[in-house]
């Protein structure tokens, strides 16, 4: 039988997690885990656990980066036969956080059309690598939601951005990472790459 752990506040675990609640999140993918997520927490009382299962890898930055701007506690993570499962616990209500949104969008139309006139902006792609590689925006720079802490200081803070994900939900959140380190001209595209109608190209 194999010994399935997760790391938890730097301890290994190999015993079942208790939890209060498993929502079943196979299948779905961005914003849906998420959305899901959110509204499972609201039924739920302060201090229970809840396991998230999905098989987006996206799940894993997106889950974590909404337990940070709500004020949830992400507890860990265990991949299992390419089911992540998640485990957060419900924050007392003085411990959260109201959700923020980031307040500058810019819509695909309006990107296209930037593009096509020759403006300098950087198309950011913040989805998953398997997602860029089947089709992205011509020139976008591809630096995932989850590894964009650690990538930041290849980007240049004077610059302008696009910040594309799939449907404008974990763009969102990376806006939010850029704007705390003073990127000061950042756009979240909404609705994102599913309902892009310009060029793409692809890695294949």
């Amino acid at each position: 039988m194999e010994n399935h752990h997760a790391i938890l506040g730097g301890n290994v675990v190999r015993r079942e997690i208790q939890t209060d609640r498993v929502l079943e999140c196979e299948r779905l993918s961005c914003p849906m885990p998420v959305v899901k997520t959110k509204k499972a927490m609201e039924e739920m009382k302060p201090g229970e656990v809840l396991e998230v299962r999905a098989t987006d890898k996206g799940s894993v930055a997106d889950l974590q980066s909404w337990a940070k701007r709500t004020g949830h506690q992400y507890i860990g993570l265990i991949e299992e036969n390419g089911v992540f499962r998640h485990f957060l616990r419900k924050a007392s209500n003085n411990e959260t956080k109201a959700e923020v949104q980031f307040p500058h969008i810019m819509s695909n139309e309006e990107l296209k059309q930037k593009l096509a006139s020759g403006e300098s902006i950087i198309v950011l792609d913040v989805r998953e690598p398997a997602e860029y590689v089947f089709g992205h925006i011509p020139g976008a720079i591809s630096v995932p939601l989850g590894q964009l802490e650690e990538k930041i200081s290849q980007l240049d803070p004077g610059k302008a951005y696009a910040v594309i994900c799939r449907t404008g939900n974990r763009s969102d959140m990376a806006c939010q990472i850029l704007a705390e380190r003073g990127f000061a001209k950042v756009k979240n595209v909404v609705p994102g790459m599913s309902r892009w109608q310009g060029a793409i190209e692809s890695d294949e």
